[in-house]
Formats: structure tokens, sequence, C-alpha cells
């Protein structure tokens, strides 16, 4: 199963959501230190395996998208604010999907 995974292709502008996918956790106003780089390689490792899951040999990025929740949101740490409001970090990164713009299929 490891190798299947590892042959699932990602497009370089399926990456590149993803690496803004976690940046811009970092620059949330309700997280006090967001998720890591190394965040970043298991969004990607956990949407290969989601893709692979759905029959498809690359991943898209509702892929992404399917697995965010549970990659990031333990990764994050809240600010004070955040938790007092108890607004959970699940929540939170359901929001940033919501409003991170998706990368467009390529072609024509």
């Amino acid at each position: 199963m490891i190798d299947a995974v590892r042959r699932v292709r990602v497009a370089p502008e399926v990456r590149q959501y993803c690496v803004e996918l976690v940046g811009a956790t970092r620059r949330l106003p309700d997280v006090r230190l967001g998720a890591s780089p190394r965040a970043t390689l298991q969004l990607v490792r956990a949407a290969r395996a989601q893709a692979a899951l759905a029959g498809r040999g690359f991943v898209v990025p509702d892929d992404v998208q399917a697995v965010a929740v549970p990659v990031l949101a333990h990764r994050l740490l809240l600010t004070p604010d955040a938790l007092a409001a108890r607004r959970p970090a699940v929540d939170i990164v359901r929001s940033l999907l919501g409003r991170h713009p998706v990368p467009a299929p390529r072609g024509g």
C-alpha cells in the first residue's frame, strides 16, 4: 500500500495549494502557532492516500480538502481568545478551506 500511495502523482499546482494552505494557518488571527512546514509533507501524503483509495493515480484539490482538517487541526496552537470563545481548530481549518482559492485545472 505504501508503494501504491507513493506512485500517486501530485501536480505542481496541487503541491503549491498544500504549501499555501499550511502557510495560511500561520497567518490566522485565532492561531498562535500554525502548522509547520512538515505538516505540508503530511498533507500531501494523506492526499495521495485519499486519491489512491478513490482509485486514482493523481491527486485533485478535493483530496487535499478531504484530509486537511484531520491533518492540520491538531497541529494548531490557538490563541487564548480563540480558546476562551471555544472556537475549535477543526472549525478554523474548515473556514480556511472555504476562503482559500482552489487551484484551477490544467489544460484548456
